[in-house]
């Protein structure tokens, strides 16, 4: 079994709850005392809360951020569903019954009226057996494709590539180059997006210069581990897998997607310095080569939560 995170230290702190408070657990899970594990989603809805102040001001404003916003516009999880704490399936909590009823979980143990409540991985699997396949064998595939380095960021710019200012999706901001010269560095250039979901956003017009083609059905073929997109989409394989997955590792995922969100608009053709964004300029030999740089070592922390995101899904599967 592995743990992470306040879940692991809360698991050292007791190797077995007393019997007077967990009764007997079905499976032999580890059982959390009370205590330990509403200390733990307490510190885990504080660091969601100062990860995510900032996007409920400006939606309280009804502004938006083109870096800091993204993750709640492009991926469906909530704020508030990302705020709230699981252990994963591989420990139950005692006195639990506030959870009892949630989707997934069940009680296991306990006391009719302080049940120890653990994920129901029967029902999870029965419902989403075939949506955990499909993530272990993405993230495996992608695991094992070479990476690759050499796409510089383009994607954004194909995204306005013969665009009207009131069609871009950041029409707030402007263009580094302006429109002629953002045009001109998508012709200079061969671009070669392997990640569909950036594709789909490319103008009709840069379509037919991107060399490859990806779909919905050539994922597991195509996407690789040096894509920056593929790197943010890590966070998204572990939430659609809660409540398996510990929010301690999902929201190591979470950081590193918006960490990358910034590296991916730096790079792009919008001028995003007012908001305290230097450009990555890839137009230049300099650009291009900060941004590789860059690109590898994302890729190499996208790859560690890989495993540790794949590790958990292969001991449940």
């Amino acid at each position: 079994m592995s743990l992470t995170g306040d879940t692991e230290d809360a698991v050292d702190a007791v190797d077995a709850v007393d019997a007077r408070e967990a009764g007997e657990v079905a499976e032999h899970l580890p059982v959390l005392p009370a205590t330990a594990w509403r200390a733990a989603a307490t510190r885990h809805a504080e660091r969601v809360r100062t990860l995510t102040e900032g996007h409920a001001a400006r939606a309280s404003a009804g502004r938006h951020h083109p870096v800091e916003d993204f993750l709640f516009s492009y991926y469906s999880l909530r704020p508030g569903q990302l705020r709230r704490w699981y252990p994963g399936a591989e420990v139950a909590l005692a006195d639990a019954s506030e959870r009892a009823g949630w989707r997934f979980h069940r009680a296991v143990g306990g006391s009719t009226g302080a049940p120890t409540v653990a994920v129901d991985l029967g029902g999870f699997t029965a419902a989403r057996g075939a949506q955990l396949d499909f993530t272990v064998r993405m993230l495996s595939a992608t695991s094992a494709a070479p990476g690759q380095f050499g796409c510089f960021g383009l994607h954004e710019w194909a995204m306005v590539y013969r665009q009207g200012a009131d069609e871009r999706r950041h029409a707030s901001w402007g263009l580094r180059l302006g429109p002629t010269g953002t045009d001109e560095v998508v012709r200079e250039h061969q671009i070669r997006c392997t990640h569909y979901d950036a594709f789909r956003f490319f103008t009709q017009d840069a379509r037919p210069r991107n060399t490859v083609r990806p779909n919905l059905d050539s994922r597991l073929a195509m996407e690789q581990p040096g894509c920056l997109h593929a790197g943010m989409d890590v966070y998204k394989w572990a939430y659609k897998m809660i409540p398996v997955v510990p929010s301690e590792l999902l929201l190591d995922c979470f950081e590193l997607a918006r960490s990358i969100r910034e590296l991916d608009m730096r790079a792009s053709p919008y001028d995003l310095s007012a908001l305290g964004y230097p450009p990555v300029a890839i137009e230049t030999a300099e650009g291009k080569a900060e941004y590789v740089a860059a690109q590898r070592e994302f890729g190499q922390a996208a790859q560690l939560l890989r495993g540790r995101l794949l590790a958990v899904l292969r001991r449940v599967s």
